[in-house]
């Protein structure tokens, strides 16, 4: 050409060519480009593109395709690559990408401070499941640390007792024994003290009230005052440790130590004996609580005023569960509180019957000799 351009029919590997294909190749793409203008002009190429959606979206809610979706989901195939996706590196560099972005932060702090979270807690708090669960963790700590004090104490008895009977040159204890010595009984007489004394305060806050009202000296007690502050205190006491030797066998401070009297129920006579013999003890200076150190049953004169010993309880209340978490694997059950008693008169003596006998026994060896 005179521009200098090639001609069609020269390019090379140009369809127009026709000298490069075959006739049939020819006549056949002459047809197809044919039915593909005639389709288009019709409109049945439309409607064959609507059959096929209809018919994929039958075939899609069709009974057969549901229950083939239903086994693949409940199959393996479906938990193994969600199992794969969460062990995916990927997955976890994704998450804690997530977890750590200031988005999920300021979703936090909305959602702590809605108003529905705030009442949420506020029904949480106060219901009586949380209150209870609250009420026994706090229970058992008190019984974890009484149980720890009860230990040392323990140990310490027998510490006490073998100085003391070193210094005053008397024979060391030759078998241990489960009857409770001088520093855990303290120790509890001095827990019992301080609930006694809580109660006597508010009484002795009340009588001095009444007292300055009608012509006591505002200065301090009256000679009235403190002659009823006094016997008060005396008297409750008195029924404090009567109601408890003769309703549980134990005060609050004994069964915090870990250590009880040999008889559930004491009597109530058998009860007030021992009161007499403990307050002999106390007037006395102490020479009543000498055989607490000295006797082999370490019995003072308010056992023996009331025939009952003092012993270590074994049947204590099981620890707190997060004091022991290895207990509930190869460890002993906890002991029966109620069958040991209502089997203890059928499988041995009275307890107290063969104490006496024992001290009965000592004795004779310690009689003069004829010779």
């Amino acid at each position: 050409m005179e521009n200098g351009s090639t001609p069609r029919s020269q390019v090379p590997g140009d369809p127009g060519q026709n000298g490069h294909l075959p006739l049939s190749a020819r006549l056949l793409g002459v047809g197809v480009r044919g039915a593909r203008t005639v389709s288009k002009a019709t409109g049945i190429d439309r409607a064959v593109e609507v059959a096929a959606e209809e018919a994929i979206v039958a075939a899609v809610e069709s009974e057969a395709v549901e229950r083939a979706m239903a086994r693949v989901l409940q199959g393996p195939i479906v938990e193994d690559a969600v199992q794969g996706a969460l062990e995916s590196d990927a997955v976890k560099r994704a998450l804690l990408e997530a977890m750590d972005s200031e988005l999920v932060d300021e979703v936090w702090r909305r959602l702590l401070a809605s108003e529905e979270a705030q009442q949420l807690v506020e029904r949480i708090a106060g219901a009586p499941e949380v209150r209870a669960a609250i009420s026994a963790q706090g229970v058992g700590l008190l019984e974890d640390i009484g149980r720890t004090i009860g230990k040392l104490t323990r140990s310490l008895d027998d510490t006490f007792e073998r100085v003391v009977r070193r210094v005053l040159f008397r024979r060391r204890r030759e078998q241990p024994t489960n009857h409770a010595g001088a520093i855990t009984r303290s120790l509890a007489m001095v827990i019992d003290g301080v609930f006694v004394n809580l109660g006597f305060t508010a009484f002795v806050a009340l009588v001095t009230l009444v007292d300055n009202a009608f012509g006591g000296s505002a200065n301090g007690g009256s000679s009235f005052v403190i002659a009823v502050g006094s016997t008060t205190w005396v008297v409750m006491s008195s029924v404090y440790l009567l109601g408890f030797w003769s309703l549980a066998g134990q005060t609050p401070g004994m069964r915090f130590v870990g250590i009880r009297l040999s008889v559930h129920r004491l009597p109530l006579r058998r009860s007030f004996r021992r009161l007499i013999g403990l307050g002999l003890s106390v007037f006395t200076l102490g020479i009543g609580f000498l055989g607490i150190v000295f006797g082999k049953q370490r019995r003072g004169w308010d056992d023996r005023f009331g025939d009952t010993d003092v012993v270590y309880d074994e049947r204590r209340p099981e620890s707190a569960p997060w004091s022991s978490p290895t207990s509930a694997v190869g460890s002993e059950p906890p002991l029966d509180t109620a069958a040991p008693v209502a089997a203890e008169p059928s499988l041995a003596p009275h307890p107290i019957t063969a104490m006496e006998t024992v001290e009965a026994a000592e004795a004779e060896p310690q009689a003069p000799s004829p010779a």
